[in-house]
């Protein structure tokens, strides 16, 4: 003890301040990067470290229970427990790469698309257009090499080889369209090769489809292959503005392949008709598809909110309605915004222009902010030709947390919100893109934490700096009382039996110095 107060004696004002000082700025230089990492991952990097390496060094273990999935609350639930609980659907709607998602990085210097979409979408490629046949035709083995590709470039060159090879590979016009086009009428030309190649092929492969398994391979990939093509070039005529042509080539599609709903054709048919303003026919689309045992969308609920919106949003005023109370037309507009919204929670944001859009990813996630994005990029103007029906979502559509206050354990028309949307929706938009959460996350503790301990290390190096003396008067009794205390056999009451008087008379000696 006497070597220790030989030691604090000799230190002086300026060593107390500089050691605040320093204890300020690292604890500050914390904070700032905590802060940083939790704006940009939703996650504390100092919680995050001690779960994955102190966690195990204790013998902890890490438990990550399930979480429903979005699907409506009457489903059954074994068919619940087999969905994944943050599975990534293709977007229904997703743009053309060379005319679309290309332009916009020429002219903005930005990638809109994250290399997890671009691979999941070569997973994708590789499913549908590719099977165990390809080495029997020259063409379909390059085009096989093809989709597994990294380089775009590469990618063009092959199909141009596989075309070199067989002028009708269809595959080929399916790539070069999606990539090298950079017009839609450019697209449009190289899917109309495509699909005269690809009827024909698969007009052989029905032929003999039932000679042998491989037969039976070859005749889903070009039925895959047909299908694509159809559904492409329906959506550049919707693009064109030839919105009647894409309806009936739509509809002729669901016809011929009613098993492949799984596509999500009707979303692309929503949006068309839509756009032509038929509302009796999106209501026929919805009866079908907006039913219990099927898996919803944002485009199947807020699509139903919109109708039900248009048949007050008119004369809809939130002073008139708070008067005399909502009418049974309103009612059921409003409960349709709030399962919408239930649903999804991001999508309002985006058409009430709180937050900026950016270009769709080619893959989503029901009920995460990539779909929000994706629903709200196509149907904000069907929102906005519809009067005041932006107008009474902005007036009810934040009711709807009031129903569920804990979304994450227990919903109310739906299973409870899955906890995974966030890690996944970073992983699919953009970086400069800021996801929206949901719900909101409070700070982390360490944030307060580390804030709190460069505030009070601030105050403490300003005090130092305002009353040197007084300050190593009182860190000296401090440390004092702290060895002293460490080692007496009760440590903790001898610090509170003796603080007070050592303090007194350390206050006491620099009063009588002033």
């Amino acid at each position: 003890l006497f070597t220790v107060t030989v030691f604090l004696s000799t230190l002086t004002p300026k060593f107390y301040f500089a050691l605040t000082v320093t204890s300020s700025f690292i604890s500050g230089l914390i904070f700032v990067f905590e802060w940083w990492h939790f704006r940009k991952y939703g996650t504390s990097f100092i919680e995050q470290v001690s779960v994955s390496h102190l966690r195990p060094l204790i013998g902890g273990v890490e438990s990550s229970p399930a979480a429903p999935a979005a699907f409506s609350a009457g489903e059954s639930e074994s068919s619940r427990q087999n969905m994944p609980e943050c599975k990534v659907w293709r977007n229904p709607l997703n743009l053309f790469r060379g005319a679309e998602y290309s332009r916009y990085m020429w002219v903005t210097g930005k990638e809109p698309l994250t290399y997890y979409d671009m691979n999941l979408s070569a997973q994708d490629h590789q499913n549908f257009f590719t099977c165990d046949t390809d080495a029997l035709r020259p063409s379909d083995t390059v085009m096989q090499k093809a989709w597994r590709e990294r380089n775009p470039q590469a990618r063009i060159k092959a199909a141009y080889q596989a075309l070199e090879l067989n002028n009708d590979c269809a595959t080929a016009y399916v790539l070069l369209a999606e990539e090298e086009a950079t017009t839609i009428v450019d697209a449009e030309r190289y899917f109309k090769q495509a699909l005269k190649a690809g009827e024909m092929i698969y007009r052989k492969s029905q032929n003999c489809h039932s000679q042998s398994p491989q037969h039976e391979a070859q005749l889903r990939r070009d039925t895959n292959v047909l299908v694509y093509v159809k559904r492409r070039l329906a959506m550049c005529a919707r693009k064109l503005g030839r919105i009647r042509e894409a309806v009936k080539m739509m509809r002729d599609l669901m016809k011929e392949f009613p098993l492949l709903s799984m596509l999500n054709i009707h979303e692309n048919l929503l949006e068309a008709l839509l756009e032509l303003q038929a509302y009796a026919d999106v209501q026929a689309v919805l009866a079908k598809y907006d039913d219990i045992s099927l898996p919803k969308s944002a485009a199947i609920c807020y699509t139903a909110a919109l109708l039900k919106a248009r048949a007050v949003s008119e004369r809809f005023s939130p002073e008139t309605a708070s008067k005399r109370g909502l009418s049974t037309a309103e009612i059921n507009a409003v409960e349709a915004i709030h399962r919408a919204v239930e649903f999804n929670p991001h999508v309002p944001k985006y058409l009430l222009e709180m937050k900026s859009l950016v270009l769709p990813p080619e893959h989503i996630l029901k009920r995460g902010d990539s779909e929000a994005v994706a629903y709200a990029f196509f149907h904000l103007q069907h929102w906005k030709r519809i009067e005041g029906a932006l107008n009474l979502l902005h007036c009810t559509w934040e009711g709807t947390f009031r129903m569920i206050p804990y979304p994450l354990e227990k919903g109310h028309l739906f299973y409870p919100y899955p906890s995974c949307t966030e890690t996944a929706d970073r992983e699919l938009l953009p970086t400069f893109h800021e996801v929206s959460v949901y719900p909101q996350k409070e700070l982390p503790f360490f944030i307060h934490f580390t804030a709190g301990l460069c505030s009070f290390s601030a105050m403490l190096a300003l005090l130092t700096h305002q009353f040197p003396e007084l300050m190593v008067i009182f860190a000296k009794a401090v440390s004092i009382v702290c060895v002293q205390g460490a080692l007496d056999s009760s440590p903790f009451g001898f610090i509170l039996e003796n603080f007070e008087i050592l303090l007194l008379s350390s206050l006491w000696h620099w009063l009588t110095a002033v």
